[in-house]
């Protein structure tokens, strides 16, 4: 079970070739809940050739595997040639057993990270058969003092009898009286000694079976807050980093048996001290035990109430950016509903929102009379329950935040700092409703919407939440100000996540970004490691002679890497986290035609491209000219790839790459020819004070020279030279007037440039001082 615990922690690539090797012929859940038997398994051993091996390996088949389902698709899969299945878990545990060899390289971190995971989950386990022997051991002296006490009613019994025969000789003549009373007598006192021997006896036996419910139940206590404060409160850390960006929070399943054998353990132990409370009863014997009694019962219902209300856990959390009247998801989860067999009269679980403020108060065990801040559409849901998984949960696929009430806000707190929480409620009982439990649980800080333009703002706030909220805090507080390596950290981490991209944030990215954020000029790391960032330096206080924070910037740069330029920056074409000032002292040690591509200063979710050519006011001078920024309405009209290949003047990308090499695989193919007598336009793109038309006579295309001082790209609209020719070869009148007239609207509009390319038809051109890809 060692290697199957193992290789869950994997992470990355390693985890996705774990996962790769489960599907419908070996099902993952029979790898989980069958690790023991597999892994104890000599398959290494196994001779595949004998026919011994093959009677043996069937028997293994069907002897392990017993569930209903899984026998059916072993059966179908395996039936004809149970050899395979052999092959196949030893392909598995061969495979699982290299990738976590592999990732518990003495040398690596994450190596280390393997080794400490491992020793804890065998100190977890190695408790857990502490207790099952414990348990074991209190059991095997509850049926000895049950024993014991059942034959001292006997003894007592035989007592009451010997009294009753004592009195009925009043009534016999006085020599029978003295015949038989003194052998009566000598046993009557033969017997009270021995009752009084043996209640002090059975007393001692039920102190003692309490001292060891006493030490069970603290290695119990133990064992639990290891469970559900360190592993599951990790978990769910992990799961609200995984909200920032951050790695999957991983599955369930291990906690989940954790769990359930808590429960197990824990009902097994109420059971053992209620039947002892019950022998008490049925013989009670003056002491302490009564009392002891009493604590220890407290106790266990103390621990698994602890239990069952601590793994109420939201498995999928809603969206933390919650738009009104829109439908929204989340899953439910109770890890001990199976073993505790709530499953058979399954629960409801409503969904409510509440405020901040509404939380705090429910934390603090305050009436909150029901209240509410919204109303959610679709928020009831019946847990059910999953055989296959053995798991208990309610999946809430079809919520919508119908309306939401605002409170009061603080300062100059906007509506996206405004935090409110889904509380999902349920109840139900367990034992036969001799314990009838109500949980809660709170889901991550969400922030609502009405509108798409607030979402960069809201994002910033759940992220600051996400990355600086500390376990067990007041809800929601978190720090005023941070360290500015750990925002590095998160921002980092946001941006691999939001781009899908293992190329994170450079240490230049980031002095860059210290630069933006604290107006400074220092290229030193080390002159920002104690500096700190408040939440409004991040998203409240607009960047010195900006419209807009350093955030909204930075979500900008995410949004435009995310949708149109992921390829190129995973790819190290774009330099981006540079200054128009760092890209002149780059570029102009450059050959001219030499360029880069960085992210605009000035406009939120732009990028510019940065090239080095000669100054046309100065002979002999050169000059580092910047484009107009480009942002995704641009790139919605032609890629930045294209873009590129469009303007002849760019010849290197930083620092000596050809750029066809470099761009080529992500160019458009050319058009096709035209089809039915009809022909698509093409679209290209010049900088117009780059722009002189001097066809190439080997291209076919204009290509363009000229420079100047504001470049500015412009859309050509390029119509192949045989669309004004009818079939013959002359020109169509009715086709050719079509053109004028378009050209004479164009010309009205002063935003576009037009090229049209044919036999007999000028060039005819209308610059504009506007960057735009719309044909006017």
């Amino acid at each position: 079970m060692a290697v199957w615990i193992q290789a869950q922690q994997l992470q990355g690539d390693a985890l996705h070739q774990m996962q790769s090797l489960y599907g419908q012929h070996f099902p993952i859940e029979v790898r989980h809940y069958l690790s023991q038997w597999i892994e104890s398994q000599t398959f290494d051993s196994t001779k595949l050739a004998s026919p011994v091996c093959r009677s043996r390996s069937t028997r293994q088949k069907l002897t392990g595997l017993n569930t209903a389902h899984v026998l059916l698709v072993f059966q179908s899969t395996y039936d004809r040639c149970p050899l395979e299945l052999v092959r196949c878990i030893k392909h598995i545990l061969y495979t699982e057993q290299r990738l976590v060899r592999e990732a518990t390289n003495s040398n690596s971190p994450v190596g280390g990270m393997m080794d400490s995971m491992s020793q804890k989950y065998q100190q977890i386990n190695q408790a857990f058969e502490e207790l099952r022997l414990l348990t074991q051991d209190t059991e095997n002296d509850l049926r000895k003092l049950q024993h014991n006490q059942e034959y001292f009613i006997i003894q007592y019994q035989e007592s009451m009898r010997i009294q009753a025969q004592l009195a009925s000789l009043a009534t016999l003549p006085p020599a029978d009286r003295q015949l038989r009373e003194p052998a009566l007598l000598s046993k009557k006192n033969t017997v009270e000694a021995w009752l009084t021997r043996e209640a002090n006896t059975l007393q001692k036996y039920r102190l003692d079976l309490a001292e060891k419910h006493q030490k069970t139940l603290q290695l119990l206590r133990k064992q639990q807050t290891i469970i559900l404060d360190d592993e599951l409160i990790q978990w769910k850390r992990r799961q609200q980093l995984a909200g920032n960006g951050g790695p999957p929070e991983g599955g369930l399943d291990i906690l989940q048996s954790w769990c359930e054998k808590l429960a197990e353990t824990i009902w097994q132990n109420r059971q053992q001290i209620r039947r002892a409370e019950h022998l008490r009863q049925q013989l009670p014997i003056p002491g302490p035990i009564e009392e002891l009694l009493n604590e220890l019962n407290s106790t266990i219902t103390d621990i698994i109430s602890t239990l069952v209300t601590s793994t109420f856990i939201i498995e999928k959390q809603p969206p933390q950016v919650l738009k009104t009247q829109t439908k929204f998801a989340a899953t439910v989860r109770l890890l001990v509903g199976g073993k505790l067999n709530v499953h058979m009269n399954p629960p409801q679980v409503k969904a409510t929102i509440i405020s901040e403020q509404q939380a705090k108060a429910l934390l603090k065990n305050e009436n909150t009379r029901n209240d509410s801040s919204g109303e959610i559409l679709n928020n009831n849901c019946v847990m059910e329950y999953h055989q296959t998984t053995g798991t208990l949960s309610a999946h809430f696929r079809n919520m919508s935040l119908k309306r939401i009430k605002r409170s009061d806000r603080r300062g100059a707190e906007s509506v996206t700092e405004e935090k409110f929480t889904i509380l999902f409620e349920s109840q139900f009982s367990v034992g036969s409703n001799e314990l009838v439990f109500q949980v809660k649980t709170l889901s991550l800080p969400v922030v609502v919407i009405v509108h798409g333009s607030q979402d960069n703002n809201a994002t910033a706030t759940v992220l600051w939440d996400n990355a600086f909220a500390e376990p067990g805090r007041v809800p929601f507080l978190v720090p005023d100000k941070v360290l500015w390596p750990q925002l590095c950290e998160v921002i980092n981490m946001k941006y691999k996540a939001e781009v899908q991209s293992n190329r994170g944030l450079s240490e230049e990215n980031l002095v860059f970004l210290a630069q933006k954020a604290f107006s400074s000029s220092s290229n030193n790391p080390d002159d920002y490691r104690s500096m700190t960032m408040t939440w409004s330096q991040f998203n409240r206080e607009s960047l010195p002679g900006r419209n807009f924070t350093f955030w909204q910037w930075f979500d900008g740069v995410m949004e435009l890497t995310k949708k149109h330029l992921k390829p190129h920056w995973n790819d190290g074409a774009i330099l981006g986290f540079v200054n128009k000032q760092q890209a002149q002292d780059m570029l102009m040690s450059k050959p001219n035609g030499t360029f880069l591509l960085r992210f605009s200063d000035s406009e939120i979710g732009g990028i510019t491209i940065a090239w080095v050519a000669e100054n046309p006011n100065k002979a002999g001078e050169r000059m580092v000219w910047n484009l107009m920024p480009y942002t995704t309405k641009d790139f919605t009209i032609r890629s930045l790839a294209d873009r590129i290949s469009d303007l002849n003047h760019l010849l290197f990308l930083y620092p000596d790459r050809p750029k066809d090499e470099v761009f080529s695989k992500y160019y458009t193919p050319p058009l096709s020819k035209a089809v039915d007598g009809y022909v698509k336009p093409q679209i290209k793109q010049v900088v117009p004070e780059f722009a002189t038309a001097n066809p190439d006579p080997a291209s076919g295309n204009p290509t363009y020279m000229d420079q100047g001082a504001s470049p500015a790209p412009v859309i050509y609209n390029i119509f192949p030279a045989d669309s004004m020719l009818d079939a013959d070869g002359d020109f169509d009148l009715d086709d050719t007037m079509d053109v004028a007239r378009h050209v004479e609207e164009l010309l009205r509009r002063p935003c576009c440039l037009l090229v049209l390319s044919g036999p007999s038809v000028p060039l005819i051109s209308a610059t504009s001082h506007y960057s735009t890809d719309s044909l006017c």
